[in-house]
């Protein structure tokens, strides 16, 4: 069981631990709104990981397998949302007003929805959580692996959300909001790239 769990734990963060485009979301995010919004994203990225978790845990191979041959398809619906979100962003900081820009709309809900549909785009999640599952000798640990792998994912990615909203406190000016939307759109823009390149 405690086996089972840390080995959750440590691919947990595995998988959230490096920076990508998802992480640039929630930080943005929670910048431009409020810690309440950002949080419920990275709790939409950290319910993506426990889901390919849990299918890994379920049927990690013979799922790998499956997902195999429509991988780049993927990749590249996920690599044109993502784009589709850094434009938006950008042509919101530079279009909207300033006072409309300070009451983003955002809800918890949609940003949870929104990151974990994103996030569920990544194939490569539940064939990096099978090949552990598999290194195990097919031991993936059940419940007590997926529990791991979730409550590792959530808590970085709270601390991605906290770090966001703890930035958007000190880049309360107009310029520093201009600034931090572009910057994170160009970053999310080429991730986004990255992921097809």
């Amino acid at each position: 069981m405690t086996g089972a769990f840390l080995a959750g734990v440590v691919a947990g963060y595995g998988v959230a631990v490096p920076v990508g485009a998802i992480a640039v979301l929630i930080a943005g995010l929670s910048a431009r709104t409020s810690l309440r919004v950002g949080a419920a994203a990275g709790l939409g990225a950290a319910t993506a990981d426990g889901a390919y978790a849990l299918l890994a845990v379920l049927g990690g191979a013979a799922l790998a397998g499956v997902i195999a041959p429509i991988a780049a398809p993927l990749r590249w619906a996920a690599a044109a949302v993502l784009l589709l979100l850094a434009a938006h962003t950008a042509w919101s900081a530079l279009t909207k007003p300033a006072t409309t820009r300070e009451t983003d709309r955002t809800t918890p809900l949609g940003a949870y929805a929104g990151i974990l549909g994103l996030t569920m785009l990544n194939p490569a999640t539940v064939v990096y959580f099978a090949a552990l599952v598999l290194g195990r000798g097919g031991e993936g640990g059940g419940a007590w692996f997926v529990l791991g792998a979730f409550l590792a994912s959530a808590s970085w990615q709270l601390l991605i959300a906290a770090s966001g909203a703890l930035a958007g406190r000190f880049l309360t000016g107009e310029r520093a909001r201009l600034l931090t939307a572009l910057a994170s759109s160009a970053v999310i823009a080429v991730l986004a790239v990255a992921l097809v390149v």
